[in-house]
């Protein structure tokens, strides 16, 4: 959130085909997924975060387990990064890839004296996490990874600070990183019905409809959503940074198929 803030301030445990996962009690979290979370190396910040962003059930509903090789997209501070590497354990590994900014001459000048360089690797107490910094029109994956996660970051994509990359060849480059059975996670701020791509750089939102429109089109299978972040209260009217980690999220699951 620390990272969008900037570009702002420039301008039941299962998934089920098509259907809709409940969250249940924390009794039913994998140990992997719990441990991570509680790992005492976690910052103050982070897990003040943990009641709203409820790290846990997003894990589970993704199906994050030890071993698997996971590239995640625009971690920024690294807030899930410290979880994921966790939750894979040693025997698995995180491909963290932040995008370079791209701003106008005039928003450089608004941003003078403020720093317009990629984000710094995030720190984690981890060995299994790559850092790199990339252009999002040049998305380039390991191959044969168990799963690519973003989190409120796939409305960026498309906007010029971050690049403008055409979604139907970043969504084909996730595709072919992808494993055969491999999973898309994508947990963004919703915006309003009918409202497609409209809202991605003013109020920072997407409107569901239209990132399952894409990825379906991209040859994924919409596996299920979770509403775990839903918040009825949320007009989809405001920009995001208002409400911060209120705003109304939702969280797909795709999968390449076999």
């Amino acid at each position: 959130m620390r990272r969008a803030i900037t570009v702002c301030a420039a301008l039941a445990l299962c998934g089920v085909a098509g259907g809709t996962w409940a969250a249940s009690s924390s009794g039913g979290v994998p140990e992997n997924i719990k441990a991570a979370v509680d790992n005492p190396a976690r910052p103050d910040r982070d897990r003040q975060r943990d009641v709203n962003r409820k790290p846990e059930q997003v894990l589970a509903f993704a199906g994050v387990r030890p071993g698997l090789k996971i590239a995640e997209l625009e971690p920024a501070g690294g807030y899930f990064t410290r979880i994921l590497c966790k939750a894979v354990g040693n025997s698995g590994h995180i491909d963290a890839v932040n995008f370079n900014l791209h701003f106008s001459p005039e928003q450089m000048k608004r941003m003078a004296g403020r720093n317009m360089g990629p984000p710094p690797a995030p720190k984690t107490d981890c060995d299994n996490v790559t850092y790199s910094v990339q252009d999002s029109t040049a998305l380039n994956l390991p191959s044969d990874v168990d799963m690519v996660w973003t989190a409120e970051n796939y409305h960026d994509f498309r906007i010029p600070e971050f690049g403008s990359a055409d979604m139907r060849t970043f969504n084909q480059t996730v595709f072919n990183a992808l494993k055969p059975g491999g999973v898309f996670i994508v947990e963004d701020h919703a915006a309003a019905a009918g409202s497609g791509a409209r809202d991605t750089a003013t109020l920072h939102r997407i409107d569901p409809a239209l990132v399952k429109q894409e990825l379906e089109s991209a040859g994924f299978k919409y596996v299920g959503q979770s509403r775990i972040l839903h918040n009825p209260k949320d007009t989809h009217a405001d920009m995001v940074f208002k409400t911060v980690d209120r705003t109304d999220r939702f969280l797909f699951k795709f999968r390449k198929p076999k």
